[in-house]
């Protein structure tokens, strides 16, 4: 009889606290998911960061990049694209040699598309720009790109389109410079 008093008083027990414990915690909310508005909230919340140029990491099927400044340097440290050749509203005719340079960060895999429409915003040539040197770098890497276009009515205007290439096809990661051009 006594085991059993015993054995009554220990599952009483058990019974108690496992009530205390269920009462006690049932209304605490869950921990807060941490905050995520940037690439560092990102990091800070414990994802995983992309190994990639600039970094990504992803939270909540959102990919947050890392913002990078250019390295300093001259007049042009800010930009990402410079075009020497053709001008903005320059005549332009066929073959239309195209030079520059790009930062790095503007290419992949060596290249980056280049397009020329007319005045209807019909593509009438389109073909990658090759980086004539290392394009893994935040430096400016030259291109040169010849296109070949059917004649165009003289004094009719176009845009010659230099894309960043972008196979992530994000569109926080598409950046492009337009220059207006005439035809001859």
């Amino acid at each position: 009889m006594r085991r059993s008093l015993v054995s009554v008083f220990v599952l009483s027990s058990l019974l108690l606290a496992g009530l205390w414990a269920y009462l006690a915690f049932r209304n605490t909310p869950p921990a807060a998911e941490p905050v995520v508005a940037s690439f560092d909230d990102c990091v800070s919340a414990g994802n995983p960061v992309m190994e990639s140029y600039p970094r990504q990491c992803q939270a909540n099927g959102i990919t947050y990049t890392e913002e990078v400044s250019p390295p300093p340097g001259p007049d042009l440290a800010n930009e990402l694209i410079v075009v020497a050749s053709p001008s903005p509203n320059s005549e332009i005719q066929s073959p239309l040699t195209i030079i520059g340079q790009a930062r790095g960060t503007w290419y992949f895999e060596a290249s980056f598309p280049v397009e020329l429409r007319n005045a209807e915003g019909t593509v009438i040539a389109q073909k990658p720009a090759q980086a004539k040197s290392d394009w893994m770098t935040t430096n400016f890497v030259s291109f040169e790109i010849t296109l070949t276009f059917p004649v165009q009515t003289p004094g009719s205007t176009g845009s010659l389109i230099l894309r960043k290439d972008n196979p992530s096809g994000l569109p926080e990661n598409e950046n492009f410079i337009l220059i207006p051009v005439i035809f001859k």
